[in-house]
């Protein structure tokens, strides 16, 4: 058959409706990139590679580029941890005597020696800049609701927490670069942002038990799990065509896919799984979910106590490519048991309310080619894992609603935050709600250390908020499996749990507060709520460390180990999140040695040091 025959006879392609990505206007991408660049600007001078220097008046600061042209000057506050409040409205940037609409890409080229990015990592942090800009620019244009809406909740607690989960403009506080999501099309974005609210029915898919390991928790089997988050219909049907295809249902585990993984990974890169039938596609499920912000999490919405489901997904985010570990999912369940007996065993948790979301269940699938061809920690091991997490929504007493915690970081369009929306409507007084968010969060988190040498990652994302007429109550903490760590020797382990442990110096593990809580959180919620006026710097920091006092007076089980601690130190290291990024932000930190893999840069004074004798 010749070229022209061939032409002849193959089929047109498939006509395709084009995403015009109506929402890039000129005026949206400018607002988008002025923010960004404010953010820019705030985080890399609090992470010290760029140093502003104060100009005539004493709040304006300016920045000049690597070779000099170009310079920016802002209006900031300075504030507690060294934290830089810059107004976003305020940057004026000027090159060649001529003024400039602020450029987020152009400012990463301007300053690139002074951030230090490689020239292998300046492409792909650019390309994670644009989306991080393009997502901005989508939820600017997006309806949401404000901040008082949000806090007025209405409908059950489920659908208001998701509204609350899809309605959050910003991603992670410290990252500039923090919407990257690396592989993902514009109709995907669409289909699978979290902001973009829409509903998703995952890719389910049999995969043979000798490729494949299913681990639970002991109240939990593996018949119970699947009849209570399929249903016997959707089973038999699972089960029919596996038999209409010759296999017998017996020889497969069932395992949820994210349909992004499933039409752009999985069914090109596991091609031999899929002939072999070690991998068997059955089609979408019949449940829809929501995305939540970890991107790879799903909320069930039409059975809501029903778990969520986290999957692989192979696209890259903040510094890593976001897939999930066969290899870890193994222990996942045996580790959510151990602590979940730890919490419920403990008097001073149960009185906080302090509860975990356990990983219920886990499946993993090995694929021995790229298993062969690779190392421990590979990207290529982390394409087709999933797991169950328990659903908050059963474990709410009558009045009580839900917010993720990052909710209380968030503003409005018109600037309102949200936390204040709750404290309007709490009825308390802006430290009276403070006191109460205090001991649902950061007194738990200390008991812990304290106690038992564990630390979690309680960032705003893995923390949902439980809130009586707007009042934090108490806190439900999740992503257990991968993200706990008992870092001292203070605590035996069982075997089956024994990797969460993790050597850290005993001077170190203070950090856990320091850098996960006060630096990555409170320096931002204190900012947002001395600049809207609620209560200022010296009042919210006054809460913590009173906070901290009645946690020690009231713990004298504890008394040694906190005053080891040192919480009331006159600083700490200062740990610089895009610092790692800007070094590598395919893997930015080694998995098998987080704390070595840090980066410092100097110290930072501690905001509590002078409440060191006694509670103010």
């Amino acid at each position: 058959m010749t070229i022209t025959e061939l032409e002849e006879v193959q089929e047109p392609a498939p006509s395709t409706t084009v995403d015009r990505q109506e929402h890039l206007t000129a005026c949206v991408w400018a607002e988008a990139n002025r923010r960004l660049v404010a953010k820019a600007i705030a985080e890399f001078s609090h992470e010290r590679l760029l140093a502003p220097e104060q100009a005539d008046e004493q709040r304006l600061f300016r920045i000049t580029s690597d070779d000099g042209g170009t310079g920016y000057r802002f209006e900031a506050t300075r504030r507690a941890l060294d934290h830089w409040d810059i107004a976003g409205d305020s940057i004026q940037r000027r090159r060649d005597g001529q003024n400039l609409e602020p450029d987020a890409l152009d400012f990463m080229l301007e300053f690139r020696g002074q951030l230090g990015i490689a020239e292998d990592v300046l492409p792909v942090y650019l390309e994670e800049i644009s989306s991080t800009l393009a997502g901005a620019a989508y939820k600017l244009q997006n309806p949401a609701p404000d901040s008082a809406a949000l806090a007025r909740a209405g409908g059950t607690p489920a659908a208001a927490a998701q509204r609350i989960e899809r309605a959050m403009a910003e991603g992670h506080p410290c990252f500039v670069a923090n919407n990257g999501r690396l592989g993902f099309g514009a109709g995907d974005y669409r289909a699978y942002a979290p902001e973009a609210g829409a509903a998703v029915q995952l890719v389910w898919i049999a995969v043979h038990r000798s490729r494949a390991v299913f681990t639970s928790s002991r109240t939990l089997g593996e018949a119970e799990l699947y009849r209570s988050e399929l249903g016997p219909q959707m089973l038999d049907g699972f089960a029919a065509q596996l038999a209409s295809q010759g296999l017998e249902a017996r020889d497969y585990l069932y395992m949820p896919v994210h349909p992004w993984q499933w039409e752009n990974k999985l069914s090109i890169t596991f091609a031999a799984e899929v002939a072999h039938r070690n991998v068997v596609c059955l089609g979408v499920g019949a449940d829809r979910y929501q995305a939540q912000q970890s991107i790879r999490t799903f909320f069930n919405l039409d059975v809501p106590q029903r778990c969520y489901v986290k999957t692989s997904l192979s696209v890259l985010n903040m510094g890593f490519m976001r897939g999930l570990s066969a290899e870890y999912m193994k222990a996942t369940p045996a580790i959510n048991d151990w602590l979940h007996r730890l919490v419920e065993a403990d008097e001073t948790l149960r009185r906080s309310g302090f509860t975990v979301l356990r990983e219920l269940a886990a499946v993993g699938y090995h694929n021995d080619y790229y298993e062969a061809a690779t190392t421990a920690g590979s990207p290529y091991r982390k394409m087709l894992a999933a797991l169950w997490r328990e659903s908050p929504a059963g474990q709410l007493r009558e009045g009580e609603q839900l917010a993720t915690m990052a909710s209380l970081l968030h503003r409005d369009r018109n600037g309102v935050p949200f936390v204040s929306a709750l404290m309007a409507q709490s009825g308390l007084s802006a430290k009276e709600w403070l006191e109460h968010y205090l001991r649902a969060y950061l007194m738990p988190l200390v008991h812990c250390l304290c106690a038992y040498d564990l630390a979690f990652m309680p960032h705003g994302e893995n923390i949902i908020l439980v809130l009586d007429d707007g009042v934090p109550v108490r806190v439900l903490m999740k992503d257990i499996g991968e993200e706990i760590a008992v870092i001292g020797d203070g605590i035996e382990l069982p075997d089956e749990v024994s990797r969460i442990r993790v050597d850290v110096p005993s001077e170190e593990q203070v950090l856990t507060i320091f850098t996960d809580v006060f630096d990555s959180f409170f320096r931002f919620l204190s900012a947002i709520l001395a600049g809207d006026g609620q209560l200022s710097e010296d009042a919210f920091w006054t809460a913590v460390a009173n906070c901290l006092h009645q946690y020690r007076d009231a713990s004298p089980e504890t008394a040694e180990a906190f005053d080891r601690h040192e919480f009331f130190a006159a600083g700490f290291p200062l740990s610089c999140l895009n610092r790692l990024q800007l070094r590598n932000n395919r893997e930015m930190l080694d998995l098998n040695d987080p704390s070595g893999s840090l980066q410092h840069a100097g110290r930072v004074a501690n905001p509590i040091a002078r409440f060191s004798g006694q509670a103010a």
